[in-house]
């Protein structure tokens, strides 16, 4: 046993860009040792970072990947940030765009957790990157469904977990201010501007994910936070 987690170890993903860039540089500050998970190297020189090449894309050979890379690691906190976006109304969708969309999100996060969580100490963390769009938006119904089901399986880990004191919540912030915005896989899906009258900032995601890794967020588990802009109004 351990106390609910003050600054320990936490795997992030997405870790080269974007939200999960920003969250690996906020725990670093806040004394965290992190492992960074994407396919590019950031290229960090922090002593507490380490960086592990995965594409997390490529399900079939992760389960095999991830035990050769996280042996003997035994995290305190576990972040799913890597994400993309894709879109199109009813009668041009993309099928083979939903599929890659699914094992981001959601296999990916699955088949991390299934491997993280068994070695993770009592009183750990759970923070999965959702989206605002979770509860549906014209021409984003594949990329809404996948964030959705972020939001089921965050509570039905949560409810599996509570005995442990292992918290599972989704972060979900509305358009924000990252590569991904300007990514021109997704330019059938314009981003809309919240009514704040700016884009969602990537450090203002990271400072509610290390709220949420930290020992005051004890008992919030099962929870999806909305960082909106007002978009949800």
């Amino acid at each position: 046993m351990m106390p609910d987690t003050a600054a320990g170890h936490a795997i992030v993903t997405g870790a080269s860009s974007g939200i999960g860039a920003a969250i690996v540089a906020r725990l670093l500050r806040e004394g965290w040792r992190v492992t960074g998970i994407s396919r590019s190297n950031p290229g960090l020189a922090e002593p507490g970072y380490r960086h592990l090449g995965l594409d997390l894309l490529d399900t079939a050979a992760l389960p095999k990947a991830l035990a050769a890379a996280l042996a003997g690691l035994n995290p305190t906190a576990f972040v799913h940030a890597a994400g993309l976006m894709r879109g199109g109304l009813l009668g041009t969708l993309d099928a083979e765009a939903g599929r890659v969309l699914w094992r981001l999100h959601v296999e990916a996060a699955a088949l991390l957790a299934d491997h993280l969580v068994p070695q993770m100490p009592d009183g750990g963390r759970i923070v999965l990157i959702g989206s605002r769009t979770a509860a549906g938006a014209a021409g984003r119904s594949q990329y809404a469904a996948t964030k959705a089901a972020l939001v089921a399986m965050a509570r039905s880990w949560a409810i599996e977990l509570a005995p442990r004191r292992i918290t599972a919540n989704v972060v979900a912030p509305a358009a924000t201010e990252t590569p991904m915005l300007l990514d021109p896989a997704r330019s059938a899906v314009a981003p809309k501007l919240p009514p704040i009258g700016r884009y969602i900032q990537p450090e203002e995601v990271a400072a509610l994910t290390a709220f949420l890794l930290g020992p005051e967020a004890g008992a919030i588990t099962g929870q999806q936070m909305v960082i909106c802009g007002g978009s949800s109004l």
